[in-house]
Parts: structure tokens; C-alpha cells; sequence
């Protein structure tokens, strides 16, 4: 028996040496968003997903990407360029999923005291959990690490810059706010806020300390910052980004007033801070006549290339991904959605959440919920959908980062609307035309 083996040792390794057999070796990862149940240190009680493209360079770098309020990693990871980005480019992408309510759903704590403190818990120590996971799990370069985000995911990028400013090395906030504007929880729900309340004005010396307070122990480089804002946006007020603007430029010591100004597209309108050297430390978009309704198309890439990922030595993958859209799945089926409606109603006013749930076996890649508005109530404004019109039979469709909704997934939407004394549901819901059962 063991001359046997001898010899079919021998037989497989003649054959491994003439290439007629190829070794057992660790496959490749599969390039599709995968979830990750244990990464360390969780005090958000967050989840984690992870996109690791089939083609990257030894030492990735790491975008980490977080949805809006009632958005979830998964709904960001389909509404979003990022991955396909990440498969042009060769980085990683993680999508957290917030789990804290505070009014609209999943939103990203930037607003108790724990989140505010470095190390000090909550969402913040959990996020860092999952950057320090993927550098043991894939080997990720620790020196190129970015945040990106879009509202409530846009104000938790500002916020990872200022609290672990060692981490990470730049951040695009779309639709975000200043760091520690928001004083508490109750202090969050626009509806009651006085950081989104449109007239938070603090000066710029008064921004950048809180930066400064954030880890005063602080004294290498900070993360280059871009922002992105809407001027038609009324949830998270468009007069936030000069506040933004305020606070990351007095932590680089620069000037309020822009090195230079461009429109590198139409209605992209662009300031720029730059240092002596002339590297440009801060730079912000104005998108004329946007509501909160980003990123749109184009500007992950843009992003991207803020952060410095497009750069030629990075490694291209073997195919280049595909540059027509993905083609619209077709509706559920009848039956195949849900929606809950949480509604805060008070003298003239109320605001309402929808969250619609797919229920179908297939995802669901652009949508429109349909909908019958109670009689007197007239929408003011929303957050996380286009509406049109403001009363009777309304339309919601999606926005460029919650386009997409996987089976069994849900996205969160809602409005602030008024009302003449019937504060009831929507009824006749339909979603891309199906039927929706209304809870």
C-alpha cells in the first residue's frame, strides 16, 4: 500500500510539473457585496457588508460608504456607483448599516455624547472596528482610507474626519453638516432641530475648535475634505455648507475665500481652498437647483478622484466594467411589497416615514410609489424621494442612492406635510405598479 502511494505521489507531482494539473490554491474572492457578522468592537449594534473587487492591487485602499437616514449598506451599495468605481479601481468598499432611531428611521449617531468622544462608543468605534477588519482580513493599505456618505451617512463622514483624523486620509460629504452641530438626539428630527433648522450660524474659529477638541492630541496631517450640497435642499438647509466650509477651513488655517472657482459641469459649481504649496485641502459643490437628492450621476467619480484612487498606477481590472446601465428589473409581483407608515402628527402639521419592503424573490432596481394623500393634507417638504405632486394622487420616486431595493430589503422614505384636522395614512399604495399592503 504505501509503494502505491509513493508512486501516485509521484504520478501528481509529474503531472503538477508538466502543467497538466494546476495546484489547489485559495480561490478568488467573488466580487458581490458580502455581509460580515463579526468584525471586532460593536458598541453601535451596527452591521457591516463588505465589496471586495476580483481585481485589486496587494494593498487596497478603503472607501467606507454610508446611506441616508432609513437607508440601509446594502440599499447604498445598490444605489450608488461606488462599487462599480471599486471594480474599475481596485478598492474595497465597506456599506455600515446604522441601527440608531431618531426619527427617520437608521440613522448614523453624530449627535450623544459617546459618539462625540474618540474611542468613547457607539457608532463611531464600530465603524473603525470594520476599517481595522479589513485590513487583517484583505490586507488593506492603512494609509489610504477615505469616508464618503450621503445626509445622515454625509454628516457621519464629517464626523469620522474630525474624531480619527489619523484613520482616515480624505472624505466626500454629500448633504452632511458641520461636526457637533447637533446637540443631542432631540435635537436631531429636522422638525425640531436648531443645527438643521436654517439658522445655525456659529463662527469659523468656533467650528474648528470643536474639530480641535475632537482629539486634542492631534498634531499630524488631517483628511483633505470635499463637500457637495444642493441649493434647493430643505431638509438639511443648502446655508450648512458655508457652515462646513467654515469649520474645515479655519482647521487648515486657510482663508474663507476660495483659491479658485470653476463649473467642472453644468450646474456643478466648484470652490476650492488651497494651502501654500498648492495642494487643495478643501473643495465644495453647489449644485444649482438640487434637493436632497445626493450623490448624483457622476459624482461618486468625482469623489473618487478627490481621494486620489484614479490614479494610473492602480491597477485596472482585466475587463472594463460595462459602461451601459444595467437594464430595470421588472415590478414585483402583486403582493410583493409592504409598507409601514409611522406618522408624528401635531396642530396643522405632521411628518410621516414610509418604509416599503420588497417582498418579492427578485431586487427591485428604480421605483415609484404611488400613493392617495388624505384630503387637506398638502406636502411641504421630504427627504429620501422626489414628490410630485404635493397633494391628492402623489408620486414618490427613488433618488440616485436608494435606487435600489434587494429582496427582502426596505428603504425608508417620508415627508413633512400639512394637514386641516385628518392626519390619516396614504391609502391605494402601489409600488412600480403592484399592490402594497399598508400597515
Amino acid at each position: 500500500m504505501r509503494t502505491r502511494r509513493k508512486l501516485l505521489l509521484a504520478l501528481a507531482l509529474a503531472l503538477v510539473a508538466a502543467g497538466l494539473v494546476v495546484p489547489a490554491v485559495r480561490p478568488a474572492y467573488a466580487a458581490s457585496l458580502t455581509e460580515v457578522t463579526s468584525f471586532g468592537d460593536n458598541p453601535g449594534r451596527m452591521r457591516m457588508h463588505v465589496y471586495v473587487p476580483d481585481n485589486r492591487p496587494a494593498r487596497p485602499a478603503t472607501v467606507v460608504a454610508m446611506h441616508g437616514c432609513g437607508g440601509s449598506g446594502p440599499g447604498f451599495y445598490s444605489g450608488s456607483e461606488f462599487a462599480s468605481l471599486a471594480d474599475r479601481y481596485g478598492f474595497i468598499v465597506i456599506y455600515p448599516s446604522a441601527t440608531q432611531q431618531a426619527g427617520f428611521g437608521n440613522c448614523f449617531d453624530v449627535w450623544s455624547d459617546a459618539a462625540k468622544r474618540r474611542g468613547g462608543g457607539s457608532d463611531p468605534v464600530s465603524i473603525v472596528s470594520m476599517v481595522r477588519h479589513v485590513q487583517q482580513q484583505y490586507a488593506a493599505d492603512p494609509d489610504r482610507v477615505y469616508a464618503t456618505g450621503s445626509s445622515s451617512g454625509g454628516m457621519m463622514t464629517n464626523h469620522m474626519l474630525a474624531l480619527y483624523p489619523d484613520l482616515f486620509k480624505a472624505g466626500a460629504a454629500f448633504m452632511g453638516v458641520p461636526y457637533n452641530c447637533f446637540a443631542n438626539a432631540a435635537d436631531f428630527p429636522p422638525t425640531s432641530s436648531q443645527c438643521t433648522g436654517g439658522t445655525m450660524n456659529r463662527t469659523p474659529q468656533q467650528w474648528g475648535d470643536a474639530v480641535r477638541q475632537a482629539h486634542p492630541g492631534h498634531s499630524g496631517p488631517r483628511p483633505r475634505v470635499q463637500l457637495w450640497h444642493g441649493t434647493n435642499d430643505t431638509l438639511v438647509p443648502y446655508s450648512l455648507l458655508t457652515e462646513t466650509i467654515e469649520q474645515w477651513t479655519n482647521v487648515f488655517g486657510l482663508s474663507q475665500t476660495p483659491t479658485s472657482t470653476d463649473t467642472p459641469q453644468a450646474n456643478w459649481n466648484r470652490r476650492r481652498y488651497a494651502d501654500t504649496s498648492g495642494t487643495v485641502q478643501v473643495e465644495a459643490y453647489s449644485i444649482q437647483g438640487a434637493g436632497h437628492s445626493l450623490p448624483s450621476g457622476g459624482m461618486a467619480a468625482s469623489a473618487i478622484q478627490f481621494f486620489g484612487l484614479t490614479d494610473p498606477t492602480t491597477p485596472p481590472p482585466s475587463t472594463p466594467p460595462p459602461t451601459t446601465p444595467p437594464p430595470t428589473t421588472p415590478p414585483p409581483a402583486s403582493g410583493g411589497c409592504g409598507v409601514a407608515v409611522a406618522i408624528n402628527a401635531w396642530n396643522t402639521g405632521l411628518t410621516e416615514n414610509i418604509t416599503v419592503t420588497n417582498t418579492g424573490t427578485t431586487a427591485v432596481n428604480g421605483w415609484s410609489l404611488v400613493f392617495t394623500l388624505p384630503a387637506g393634507q398638502t406636502i411641504t417638504s421630504g427627504w429620501n424621494a422626489s414628490y410630485s405632486p404635493n397633494s391628492g394622487l402623489v408620486t414618490a420616486r427613488n433618488v440616485a442612492y436608494n435606487a435600489g431595493i434587494p429582496a427582502n430589503g426596505s428603504v425608508t422614505i417620508g415627508f413633512q406635510a400639512t394637514h386641516s384636522g385628518n392626519t390619516a395614512k396614504p391609502s391605494a399604495v402601489t409600488l412600480n405598479g403592484a399592490s402594497c399592503t399598508v400597515a
